[in-house]
């Protein structure tokens, strides 16, 4: 039997994106899965065991697509009890809730997994891929790798099997008592460890290329975290501790511990030998792909990190391969959420709609409107104060509103890279304008000081200058064939309300009359 679909890993993107094909129930489908239980990963990492996704249970709001901005864990679906706020009350929850929570969505759900498969190759023959799991041969016309990053990713040091690594260290800090250590990373596992550890060791430092990057100025919510960052005061404080901006040259045995050689980037490249009793590998991971066979492997990117990707989220060089979950973010590294449950779980959703329009020729669902200025303003401010998937996926994720004569309709969640590329025409709709919406930061947010109260003009709704604006707000793109040729900018706004009818409201009806009417062309 020849499947539609095989899922190679029962993760959080994989059981998202079995729940959509079950509650569809139009295509064969089946999930591989090498662990006895969903979302094995959560097991063993993070490490320490608390999440840095966060966890708000109590919003205020009793509107359960409002309240997924402030719950990063959930999985999407239309069962109230399904939701991870009901599971803990704790903001940074503890990983173990994670594995409760993922196995009672499977057994819900009803999603089809088959546990302690091990997937051992994949090849793909006459346009078919054949998936082998020991004596197992699975077909299917095309497949989703879900795995995510599932190796360690190691950097090219001399030494660096000397190391150990944070998937096999201890985290006893007792284990460390009186120890000088060196954690090779300025990740968010490399701070956990550190902070982990401060209390017993005599000295660590946290060595890395790259200077340190807050998520809170960035906005990219894989950089430090503030809940992590307890380490800062004691290298700041001068409390014994140390970061080190510069590259590991080399690590050698020295006796019963280690010789460092480290090149300081911020001092010349001066080049010093350092000695530890222990290094720590909290490098981060990588995308996995020994298991392809030629017939099938998928051409990487950043750094060999990620499977190189179109804007559907489907190999460069290998048609009918797609992927889902955190090894989506090589579509948008570092600049929005793909990375992340509360990211990549509306990726996944976009993912289903992008293979049911190309392999089922349904398209995309889209609601009809007047097409009036008035008409589309409406929704799109009705929208933009809802929306979760527009704000968890900042930048990358659209509302698309096209117009055909007098005949509109808006169209959810589209990845805007994929709308750029593929349009979204139907036989009854061959649209001549087209509005995307997205939530955004300013161009130069991550240089701005967000404490700043000069530039910082979230509480002002400053209407005119909304263009300037750094903090997260409305964006709406008027494309005509194929090309940008308008742009208006919403005022942001403290509470992230962006209905007032004299400043948001009245210049959306405006730009949007004269788009219509060619004269913003």
């Amino acid at each position: 039997m020849t499947l539609d679909y095989v899922i190679v890993g029962a993760g959080p993107a994989g059981l998202q994106l079995a729940a959509a094909l079950e509650a569809d129930g139009r295509r064969d489908y089946l999930v591989l899965e090498q662990a006895d239980i969903p979302g094995a990963f959560f097991a063993t990492f993070p490490r320490h065991r608390q999440l840095i996704s966060i966890n708000k249970p109590h919003t205020g709001s009793d509107d359960p697509e409002l309240n997924l901005r402030l719950d990063w864990n959930s999985l999407l679906g239309d069962d109230p009890t399904l939701r991870f706020t009901s599971y803990t009350e704790r903001y940074f929850p503890d990983a173990d809730v994670m594995l409760r929570y993922l196995a009672d969505f499977a057994a819900k759900t009803g999603v089809r997994v088959r546990y302690g498969t091990r997937v051992t190759s994949i090849g793909k023959v006459d346009g078919v891929f054949e998936v082998r799991a020991g004596e197992e041969v699975f077909r299917a016309r095309r497949l989703i790798v879900a795995t995510g990053v599932s190796r360690a990713y190691r950097p090219e040091i001399p030494g660096l099997e000397l190391a150990e690594q944070y998937a096999d260290m201890s985290v006893d800090p007792r284990d460390y008592l009186d120890q000088k250590v060196l954690i090779i990373g300025k990740g968010n596992s490399a701070f956990e460890t550190a902070d982990n550890l401060m209390e017993t060791t005599t000295l660590i430092h946290v060595a890395g290329p790259s200077s340190v990057r807050m998520a809170w100025r960035t906005h990219y919510v894989g950089h430090l975290r503030a809940v992590n960052n307890n380490f800062l005061d004691t290298y700041q404080l001068k409390s014994a501790n140390a970061i080190l901006d510069g590259h590991v040259k080399r690590i050698e045995r020295d006796g019963t511990g280690f010789r460092v050689t480290f090149s300081f980037t911020r001092a010349n490249e001066v080049v010093k030998e350092l000695w530890y009793d222990r290094v720590l590998a909290c490098t981060g991971f990588a995308f996995d792909a020994s298991i392809f066979d030629d017939t099938c492997r998928p051409a990487l990117a950043i750094r060999d990190r990620f499977p190189a990707q179109t804007p559907e989220w489907e190999s460069v060089n290998v048609p009918g391969l797609f992927f889902a979950g955190t090894i989506t973010q090589e579509r948008d590294f570092k600049r929005s959420t793909s990375g992340f449950i509360h990211g990549f779980r509306y990726g996944v959703r976009a993912l289903h709609r992008i293979l049911e329009r190309r392999y089922g020729d349904t398209p995309w669902p889209a609601e009809k409107l007047d097409a009036t200025g008035e008409a589309i303003a409406d929704a799109i401010v009705a929208r933009i104060n809802r929306t979760s998937a527009l704000w968890q996926q900042f930048g990358f994720l659209g509302d698309v509103v096209t117009v055909a004569g007098s005949d509109a309709r808006y169209h959810e969640e589209v990845p805007v890279e994929y709308f750029t590329r593929t349009g979204l025409p139907t036989a009854d709709h061959d649209y001549t304008h087209a509005f995307v919406v997205t939530l955004e930061y300013g161009p130069e947010h991550d240089r701005v000081d967000p404490f700043d109260i000069t530039v910082n003009r979230v509480a002002q709704d400053v209407v005119g200058q909304a263009h300037d604006a750094a903090y997260l707000h409305p964006v709406v793109r008027h494309h005509r064939a194929g090309q940008v040729v308008a742009t208006h900018h919403l005022a942001e706004n403290l509470e992230n309300r962006w209905d007032r009818p004299e400043v948001h409201v009245a210049p959306l009806v405006a730009f949007l009359d004269r788009c219509l009417s060619g004269a913003e062309d």
